[in-house]
């Protein structure tokens, strides 16, 4: 696969390069945006972040160690951020997951941006929900999230929960959205439906807080659980 042909997922970040390098080179930080919480987390950033891999601080490159590429470049008063994927084709256990790493860089190159744009340094805490989706509910809508618009506040009845917020992104197949109710978090959400590569599809939601207490997390915590298990009882299968 040419450099042309690989996928390139790109981010612009209202900090300066020094501060965005700083947060994809720093484990108490990235821990803050990377992935969700769960016990081997810490692992998990050592071994993609810090594990086999080329670092040019100088030039604000890192090339991880199975071949995926940052780029952090100057743009206008920001940066932005590019990932370049490896090339598909070359490695077959890798080919299986490729589209799902694809997309997990997506959700968590957002994550990235919503971090130092708007908690830098602050402490997260996530909930994270995944299931297989044998039934194709289609999550943005069951959430009744579907009209939500760029550009446009939105007020809505979440799960048992009053909250407001806008769009962060959308992308082809993920929705994220940012809610007042915790902490000016962030929800990312996305759902396939079940396909030959995929037999009984998917189903995710990331839930990005802050400043909630212990209870008000398990008390958000219980009321997603009941819904989404009723939803996506099973777990995906590869």
């Amino acid at each position: 696969m040419s450099d042309d042909a690989r996928p390139r997922i790109e981010v612009t970040i209202a900090a300066p390069a020094d501060v965005v390098w700083d947060a994809l080179r720093s484990k108490d930080k990235i821990r803050h945006w990377m992935g969700w919480d769960y016990e081997g987390l810490h692992d998990e950033i050592d071994l993609i972040f810090f594990t086999g891999t080329v670092e040019n601080a100088s030039a604000r490159t890192l090339t991880l160690h199975g071949g995926d590429e940052f780029r952090l470049e100057p743009h206008g008063e920001g940066t932005r951020v590019t990932l370049t994927r490896v090339s598909r084709g070359d490695n077959p256990d890798r080919d299986a997951y490729y589209d799902d790493v694809t997309e997990g860089w997506v959700t968590f190159l957002q994550q990235l941006k919503f971090a130092v744009e708007h908690h830098p340094g602050a402490v997260r805490r996530t909930l994270s929900f995944l299931g297989g989706n044998d039934n194709a509910v289609h999550l943005i809508e069951a959430l009744d999230l579907a009209d939500v618009a760029a550009g446009t506040p939105f007020r809505k009845h979440l799960l048992g929960e009053d909250v407001a917020g806008h769009m962060w992104f959308r992308s082809g197949h993920q929705l994220g959205i940012t809610v007042d109710a915790w902490g000016n978090g962030l929800l990312i959400v996305s759902s396939t439906a079940p396909s030959p590569s995929k037999p009984n599809g998917a189903a995710m939601a990331i839930l990005s807080t802050y400043d909630l207490d212990d209870a008000q997390l398990a008390e958000l915590d219980s009321r997603w659980r009941t819904w989404w298990t009723e939803r996506f009882p099973h777990p995906p299968r590869r």
